[in-house]
C-alpha cells in the first residue's frame, strides 16, 4: 500500500452537513485511496510481468488518474473545510491577491459559487498560476480532465451530488453556503504561500 486514509472526523458536527454525509463522503474517499493503492500495484505488476503496452496495462494506466485525483482532490476538498470556519483575514496575502484579481473578495466570491452552480457534476477549484502570477476560479468536470498544469490549487468545493445530496436534494446554493461558512481560509492561504 503506497497510501493511507486521512482521518477526516474532526469534521463531524460541522454545521450545513450531517454526521451520515460526512461518513458516506469519507467512505467514497477511502474507497479512491483503496482503488488508487490497487492500480498501482497492478500496473507495477504487469510491468514486471512485461505487460506493458496491452489493453488491460493501457485501460488501468488511463483509470489511475481518476482514481488518484479522485482522493487527492477529496484529501484537498476535506483539508480546506473546518468545523468552525472562518472569514477570510482581510490582511491575509491570497485575501489580497483575490481582490486584486478579482476588483473584491464580493466579486471573487460570487464568481466562484456561479462557477459551483454551473449544471454538472465536478469540482470547483480556485487555481494560482505562478507563471502569471494570476487567480482563476475553475470547474473540473472529471477528476482526471480540465486541470491547470502548474497551477497551485488553493480552494476546492466538490459539486458531486454525493457532497450534497443527503442534506439538501437539489439544492446545490444552500450547499454551497454552508460549504463557505465552513472554508478554513488560513489552508487555502498556506496553499497559496506555499507553506504547506
Amino acid at each position: 500500500m503506497i497510501y493511507s486514509p486521512k482521518n477526516y472526523d474532526h469534521l463531524l458536527g460541522t454545521p450545513g452537513f450531517s454526521d451520515q454525509l460526512l461518513k458516506n463522503h469519507f467512505t467514497l474517499y477511502q474507497g479512491y485511496v483503496s482503488n488508487t493503492n490497487k492500480l498501482a500495484d497492478a500496473l507495477r505488476e504487469m510491468a514486471e510481468g512485461g505487460k506493458i503496452g496491452t489493453p488491460e496495462y493501457t485501460e488501468l494506466k488511463r483509470r489511475l488518474g481518476w482514481e488518484f485525483n479522485g482522493m487527492r482532490l477529496h484529501e484537498l476538498y476535506f483539508g480546506n473545510m473546518n468545523s468552525g470556519g472562518a472569514a477570510s483575514d482581510h490582511d491575509s496575502a491570497l485575501h489580497k491577491k483575490i481582490v486584486a484579481d478579482f476588483g473584491s473578495y464580493e466579486a471573487w466570491e460570487k464568481d466562484f459559487k456561479g462557477t459551483g452552480t454551473m449544471r454538472g457534476i465536478g469540482w470547483t477549484i480556485l487555481y494560482y498560476d505562478p507563471g502569471a502570477e494570476r487567480l482563476f476560479n475553475v470547474w473540473v468536470n472529471e477528476h482526471d480532465l480540465g486541470h491547470l498544469a502548474g497551477c497551485k490549487i488553493l480552494l476546492v468545493l466538490d459539486v458531486f451530488e454525493h457532497a450534497y445530496m443527503i442534506d439538501y436534494g437539489l439544492k446545490r446554493v444552500d450547499y454551497i453556503e454552508a460549504f463557505f461558512k465552513a472554508v478554513d481560509w488560513d489552508e487555502a492561504g498556506r496553499r497559496f504561500t506555499g507553506s504547506y
